[in-house]
Parts: structure tokens; sequence; C-alpha cells
């Protein structure tokens, strides 16, 4: 079984999900007073499948909500997609939070 871990990247402004301690996929993002902007995520082609997209969506998202500082602009069509899918993800979206 595979050791799978993530983590928040703030030096390179990204979640990334681990593998067996090597980068399988990741998550970019733009911080601004409050307002966190996911552009783009990306699973390694090798890791396509397994659900590691949607852990490291999940993961980024409950991070988001444990801080409470930001709301979140999904720019990342797989981001939105998965927002769209898990509503009770959506009190976090912009223009839905009290500032």
């Amino acid at each position: 079984m595979a050791d799978v871990s993530i983590r928040n990247n703030s030096r390179e402004s990204r979640y990334e999900i681990n593998v067996d301690e090597a980068v399988a996929g990741f998550a970019d993002y733009m911080l601004t007073d409050g307002l966190i902007t996911f552009t783009h995520t990306e699973i390694a082609a090798a890791h396509e499948g397994q659900g590691l997209g949607s852990q490291l969506v999940r993961f980024a998202l409950d991070d988001v909500r444990a801080t409470g500082e930001r709301s979140v602009l999904p720019l990342c069509p797989f981001v939105k997609a998965w927002i769209a899918r898990h509503p009770d993800y959506d009190d976090l979206l912009y223009g839905t939070r009290p500032r």
C-alpha cells in the first residue's frame, strides 16, 4: 500500500499530494486579501484514476475552512467541478461568505 500525504507548500503557492514521498499532483493557487484563487490542478499520469485529485482538493478546502481567513475562487475547472459535486463546500465560495 502506498504512503499518501498532502501538504500546503506555501513557498510554491500550491497544495501537493505525495505518494511514497514523491509529488504525484498539485493544486496551484494565488492569495490576495480574503481570497484564495485555485488556478490549476494536475495529477501525474501514473496516478490518474486513483482519487488523488479529490483527496487533494478536499484537503485544500478543509485547510482554507480551518483558517477561516479566505473565500475560494475556483478558476480551475477541476476544483470548480469538485465543489459542484460537494455542496457542503459552497459556503467557502467567493461571494457567499461574509467578509
